[in-house]
């Protein structure tokens, strides 16, 4: 049977099984148990852990990091972005992968945490490569808002008129790598309504069991 259900304004479309299991059924939503995104070209379903006494990942079970730099970010980064949580970027991730071109999912994590795991649908964009101070040159940035971004240059001017709806999360409310693109992208000119902010970011996607994905 497939349910189909409207998320943040995109319609989500998913086959719905209910397998049998030591405990009860973990779904999405009431009525959604998965969700299926494209990843590295493949075909990746998003779901929630169903072993009813699953517990967090160590990698985020941690609760005192050091504060610099790992502090708690605001509820709101910056006027104009939004604030989104997990249903609303399983719902971007859906939309993009069903080929809605002007969406953009994006890891501002460093690679070294990447590798353990990311949100299925995301490119890694890591928060040094947008970011002057630790050696991104002009160039590079230009090319990244250009074949990531899809914002067009012109004699040295950005053009921002068809620039995607950029999903951006890191690796949760302690963590300045999202931040820190988002903020540079708005130094840039990036329009501040194209850009979604994740707080959760993985600590919280990974608190709710849900898939991840080797980048």
């Amino acid at each position: 049977m497939k349910i189909s259900r409207r998320i943040g304004g995109a319609i989500l479309i998913a086959a719905v099984s209910f397998p049998v299991l030591a405990g009860d059924p973990v779904g999405i939503t009431p009525d959604l148990m998965s969700v299926t995104v494209t990843h590295n070209g493949a075909a990746t379903d998003i779901v929630r852990n169903q072993d009813n006494a699953n517990t967090v990942n160590p990698a985020f079970a941690k609760t005192s990091r050091k504060c610099p730099p790992f502090c708690i970010q605001p509820s709101s980064l910056a006027p104009g972005v939004e604030t989104i949580g997990e249903r609303e970027v399983i719902a971007y991730a859906k939309q993009m992968s069903d080929g809605d071109a002007s969406i953009v999912v994006i890891d501002s994590r460093t690679p070294n945490w990447v590798a353990k795991g990311t949100i299925p649908s995301a490119i890694n964009v890591p928060w040094t490569t947008l970011n002057p101070a630790k050696g991104a040159t002009p160039f590079d940035i230009g090319e990244i808002l250009q074949n990531v971004f899809n914002v067009s240059e012109s004699e040295g001017l950005f053009d921002f008129s068809n620039a995607k709806t950029a999903v951006m999360f890191c690796n949760g409310m302690w963590c300045g790598q999202s931040p820190n693109n988002i903020k540079n992208l708005l130094k840039f000119g990036y329009p501040a309504h194209k850009i979604k902010w994740y707080r959760g970011g993985m600590q919280d996607w990974e608190i709710l069991g849900l898939s991840t994905a080797k980048p």
